[in-house]
């Protein structure tokens, strides 16, 4: 592979991951607020199936110490494109200011537990429901 498409791939990787991030995040005041209106797209099983497995996976994840595996795979696609860490596309450096902070390892290990907690409380308060079919 070469080193353009390396850094394109890299790039769509971290694009990829902020959109997880905004899902994961931004999906839990909807289903809360959701859940209070009446709206009943927040209670598809599915969606808040994929909502807890994910956040159970990024909480797992902290416990074990292992970083995300679209972390590992984006930093390979940049070592291979031959990337330094004062090299960055418009994107990386962007999107990574979002998504990548400079704290201790347990401050996300408590945030992502805490978090992890408050989508499966999300999940008793608004609970999902099993999508039926109508046969009117």
């Amino acid at each position: 592979m070469n080193a353009t498409a390396a850094t394109l791939l890299a790039d769509a990787l971290l694009a990829l991951h902020v959109g997880i991030v905004l899902f994961v995040v931004g999906l839990l005041p909807l289903v809360i607020v959701g859940g209070l209106r009446g709206w009943r797209w927040v209670r598809h099983r599915g969606l808040r199936l994929t909502h807890l497995g994910l956040m159970l996976f990024i909480a797992a994840q902290s416990w074990l110490g292992q970083l995300c595996p679209l972390t590992v795979w984006e930093q390979g696609l940049r070592r291979m494109a031959g990337q330094a860490a004062y090299r960055e596309s418009f994107i990386e450096h962007w999107l990574s200011r979002l998504l990548y902070w400079d704290l201790p390892w347990w401050v996300f290990v408590a945030a992502y537990t805490a978090f992890a907690v408050l989508v499966a409380g999300a999940w008793w308060g608004v609970r999902p429901v099993a999508r039926t079919v109508d046969r009117g």
